[in-house]
């Protein structure tokens, strides 16, 4: 058997049906092949580092499936469906052969649905960055304000003094 993983990355605003027809629709093409799906799982919405389709944001799905024989022409009918029936909700797909010996045992990176709510100051002090949480930056602008503004009361005082003389 041959192992097999599709990578989908679909509009951010894709529902709870939608992904169900999505993964319906796949499962019932790798089953005319005489293939078997092995997982569906969605990933969940991320952040993405260029807009896709005008879609700042997108929400993954992963399905692994295996298949007895004859993958060219199953991989042929996925890239016709993606590109005519799922283009309106699947934005991109990558679909990768996997090695039959690997374990499926994967660690995905955590959504943006997952990710606990955090502050800056929280992310400074994490990474371990000195100098730009906002607690640090007060201080240090109060104390150079207290400076300057000492050395500005000395020089309007020093006018003044000129001035009376």
């Amino acid at each position: 058997m041959l192992r097999y993983e599709i990578l989908m990355l679909s509009v951010p605003e894709i529902t709870q049906d939608e992904a169900k027809q999505l993964e319906d629709r796949l499962e019932k093409v790798i089953g005319q092949y005489k293939g078997n799906v092995i997982s569906f799982e969605r990933w969940g919405k991320y952040r993405l580092a260029y807009p896709v389709k005008k879609n700042d944001y997108g929400v993954y799905f992963l399905m692994r499936f295996e298949i007895a024989s004859n993958p060219t022409s199953l991989l042929e009918e996925l890239k016709t469906i993606f590109a005519v029936k799922l283009n309106d909700i699947v934005m991109r797909y990558l679909v990768s052969k996997l090695d039959a010996a690997e374990s499926l045992v994967y660690q995905r990176p955590q959504s943006l649905e997952d990710a606990p709510a955090r502050d800056v100051d929280t992310f400074l002090r994490e990474h371990k960055v000195e100098g730009l949480s906002s607690r640090d930056g007060r201080r240090h602008f109060r104390s150079e304000g207290r400076h300057q503004d000492d050395a500005e009361d000395l020089m309007i005082g020093d006018v003044d003094a000129e001035i009376e003389a």
